[in-house]
């Protein structure tokens, strides 16, 4: 160019910062022969993009005239970095506020749990754009203050959908599914984080068959997925435990090019170990593009519920190789895997090197796997033992461990202790388990007091559900004696029933033979 003016400056120097060349868009600044007002502001807006929070400020502070945009672009650098007493400081120093400082700021209130600030200043605000309701509304929503998020959504001039979106994801917190999706149906143009908010909203909710469906639905609509999408749709895979689909579902990661994001391989991770297919678990450990401690975290902890201890051992062992340091939830998942092989000399060997070597202050889940490591193995008073010396007080985890084990090996004192512990003697849990222990040591005097107990106190035992999948149909929600199933048939129960004990007359015949041979 022959000549520059301000705007060619404040152009360049804006670019600079934008892709991350800081230093240089500073010394376009320093070098510049003359700036205005939005050169000034460009550089509080640059450093607070690449994280220079103080260095925005010391901008701030040297401008020789300071406008709303200015005070708006440090009070919100305070905000995204969550300094949010130096926010509300600024706030209030402001000569003339507009929408976007009200915004800024009331966002920043809501981030850190200040509601009544937020609402307060809400509330006075002379004129509220949409953001501001919906900063309000998702604040609200996002926090589990869902009927106040309804009654300003409720007050809202023009509902979008955005704050519809945010309140289906209010609804779903609220456990309230059938008006999330009558919600959903009523809007009119529906955006990708729309279908995002139901389908992550059926999954965290169990509901992973809906979650399937609806993402079927946007497929057909040519609505294209995101990281997120997936994310959700593979949790609600591992919910029906159903692996076939969920090689399918990895696919569509492929497909769409997502295979090496580290949260959609973890969550395909957990999805394979849930669905019981371990191997492709390791798979999809294997073709991550790196290992990251939540990754080995996720890879050891799916070792571990399947039992596989020597997996689990081999994979930490490799961390130290790697240069990853091990954290509270890998020892955990050790410790689950001595639980299930039954390593009890192992199990305290770990939680000694979590602790000595590591320096990981053991949290109350790794007390409760310990104690039910020893009380399996019936190492009841060491057990006991662990729980009067833990650095805090124990809780229903670890009582629940030691009362199981005290059940089988009939250890009464420490069983009445357990379940006096667990706080609540009418839970029907413990009530089974006490009196289960009373029976077994012919305590029934005990037992008859228990079984009275339970029925003034109108205890209950809950009902245990079974599901299975026939010709790619996932049948769900089965009890014990249920016919209200069309396809139930309990004569071919009955029929196997019968061939299994011609199986073992037979068996019992030969080997009565063999006896006389």
């Amino acid at each position: 160019m022959p000549s520059h003016d301000v705007v060619s400056w404040n152009s360049i120097i804006t670019a600079y910062w934008k892709n991350g060349y800081l230093q240089e868009a500073k010394k376009l600044f320093y070098s510049k022969p003359n700036r205005n007002i939005l050169s000034w502001n460009s550089m509080i807006t640059g450093c607070v993009e690449n994280g220079c929070l103080d260095e925005a400020f010391q901008y701030f502070k040297a401008m020789p005239q300071r406008n709303t945009e200015s005070y708006n672009a440090m009070i919100s650098g305070f905000v995204r970095w969550e300094r949010i007493k130096d926010a509300g400081m600024l706030f209030r120093e402001m000569p003339r506020k507009n929408v976007i400082s009200y915004t800024a700021i009331i966002y920043g209130y809501m981030k850190v749990g200040e509601f009544e600030k937020a609402r307060a200043l809400f509330d006075e605000m002379p004129f509220k754009n949409d953001v501001s309701w919906m900063v309000m509304i998702s604040g609200y929503a996002d926090n589990g203050w869902f009927d106040e998020a309804r009654e300003l959504y409720q007050r809202m001039p023009n509902k979008n959908v955005v704050a519809m979106t945010a309140m289906i994801t209010g609804y779903f917190n609220d456990g309230r599914v059938e008006d999330a999706r009558t919600l959903f149906d009523g809007i009119r143009c529906k955006d990708l984080a729309c279908w995002n908010a139901m389908i992550t909203g059926y999954a965290e909710n169990g509901i992973g068959e809906e979650a399937l469906k609806l993402y079927l639905e946007m497929v057909k609509l040519a609505i294209r997925p995101d990281i997120f999408t997936l994310v959700s749709v593979t949790t609600a895979f591992s919910g029906l435990a159903s692996v076939k689909e969920g090689r399918q579902m990895h696919a569509f990661v492929i497909k769409y090019g997502f295979e090496f994001d580290l949260s959609l391989c973890h969550s395909l991770i957990i999805m394979y170990s849930k669905c019981g297919s371990i191997l492709d678990a390791e798979q999809a450990f294997r073709q991550m593009n790196g290992t990251c401690l939540v990754s080995r975290n996720t890879i050891i902890s799916a070792f571990a519920q399947h039992g596989l201890y020597e997996k689990a051992v081999d994979f930490f062992n490799q961390m130290e190789v790697v240069g990853v340091e091990p954290d509270g939830v890998t020892f955990l998942s050790l410790l689950s895997a001595c639980g299930h092989a039954g390593k009890v000399n192992k199990s305290m060997d770990f939680f000694d090197l979590m602790v000595r070597k590591y320096g990981i202050h053991p949290r109350p889940e790794h007390y409760s796997c310990l104690v039910d490591i020893l009380s399996r193995a019936g190492q009841l008073e060491k057990a006991s033992k662990i729980i009067r010396e833990m650095p805090f007080e124990a809780d229903g985890g670890v009582w629940v461990a030691l009362l199981g084990a005290c059940s089988f090996y009939l250890n009464i004192e420490l069983g009445e202790l357990a379940a006096k512990k667990l706080g609540n003697p009418h839970h029907s849990g413990t009530c089974v388990v006490l009196s289960n222990i009373y029976a077994w040591a012919g305590m029934w005097d005990e037992v008859t007091r228990m079984r009275l107990q339970k029925k003034e106190q109108g205890v209950k035992k809950q009902c245990a559900y079974s599901w299975m999948e026939i010709g790619n149909k996932v049948h769900h929600h089965f009890l014990g004696g249920d016919l209200s199933h069309p396809d139930t048939s309990h004569l071919e129960i009955k029929s196997i029933s019968l061939q299994m004990k011609a199986l073992v007359n037979i068996a019992e015949i030969d080997l009565l033979w063999s006896g006389f041979g």
